[in-house]
């Protein structure tokens, strides 16, 4: 089995090579600068016991990169890796050997990046608890948390929503992101049931009788400031016990996360997240290294 893959591989990696150089023009240096970084690569699908260029899944390609990470080699080599294996898999989707490219969901790792603090979801279920429900503005940033975590957003998302973008029926929200790209994430009953608690008890009695389509109205029935969210969320952070350093992006990371560590499938969870050009290699390293240990202290022989 292992001695297939082997020969495909090599046979693979010496058709994109021709490909690279007759069609691509690329010099010989940069051919072998290529050459090395997919022998590497490939040489670690076949030690991880994929036989076949066609069972190559991003999570195996995420591994690889968390071992060049542990092995010392630096941001810019892996970027240069990870350029090559996403170039040869669009070689094998053009001549039709595959029919996806896993690689295209692995950002290239940029320097400098700091990966924000993930809760728990414990630390999660806290902040969440921590508004006072018995007073209206409670029930309000109750909703707002609930739904932020929820549905992953960014606080500008959250706080423009309209009444129009939720449908509690059917427990999903419409979400207008960055450059105005529409999408529809689904959100979970306990946000559902916040959000109609809200609207059922609320919202009328904060608009103070004056009209607005906005789902969480501030005063005067515009929406609430990035500042006065990050006010509240710092607020309730204190309230539960937790660093001051939470943010509505860890939040957002913290979604994301514990998706992932749940067992969703990685392009589900960035389509959700509405981010093309999410930093993947920082967030689902994170997740990948805490379930690599996971699964390694639940199935290795010795203990």
């Amino acid at each position: 089995m292992v001695q297939a893959g082997h020969n495909q591989f090599d046979d693979l990696t010496d058709k994109y090579t021709a490909f690279l150089l007759i069609e691509k023009g690329l010099s010989r240096s940069t051919l072998e600068s290529y050459g090395s970084d997919l022998k590497h690569f490939l040489e670690y699908l076949n030690q991880s016991g994929v036989s076949r260029i066609q069972d190559t899944e991003a999570s195996v390609i995420l591994k690889y990169m968390i071992a060049m990470r542990d092995a010392g080699l630096g941001a810019r080599t892996r970027a240069r890796h990870i350029v090559t294996i996403r170039g040869f898999y669009k070689y094998l989707n053009r001549e039709n050997i595959m029919n996806t490219n896993p690689a295209e969901i692995v950002d290239l790792p940029k320097t400098g990046l700091h990966l924000p603090d993930v809760l728990s979801a414990d630390q999660v279920a806290l902040l969440l608890d921590a508004p006072d429900t018995k007073k209206k503005t409670g029930q309000r940033d109750a909703a707002m948390l609930e739904l932020l975590y929820a549905a992953g957003l960014r606080v500008s998302e959250l706080i423009n929503l309209k009444v129009l973008d939720i449908n509690l029926e059917a427990c999903f929200v419409k979400v207008l992101g960055k450059g105005n790209k529409e999408r529809v994430v689904p959100i979970n009953m306990t946000a559902q049931r916040k959000i109609d608690i809200f609207i059922d008890n609320a919202r009328k009695t904060l608009l103070k009788g004056l009209t607005s389509n906005v789902l969480f109205p501030a005063r005067a029935g515009k929406p609430m400031t990035r500042q006065g969210f990050w006010k509240l969320l710092r607020k309730y952070s204190r309230q539960a016990g937790l660093s001051e350093n939470v943010t509505p992006h860890t939040l957002r990371h913290s979604f994301a996360s514990h998706l992932l560590e749940g067992g969703a499938d990685l392009r589900a969870v960035q389509v959700m997240l509405g981010h093309v050009d999410i930093s993947t290699t920082q967030i689902y390293t994170h997740v990948a290294r805490h379930q690599l240990s996971k699964i390694h202290r639940k199935y290795h022989p010795r203990p």
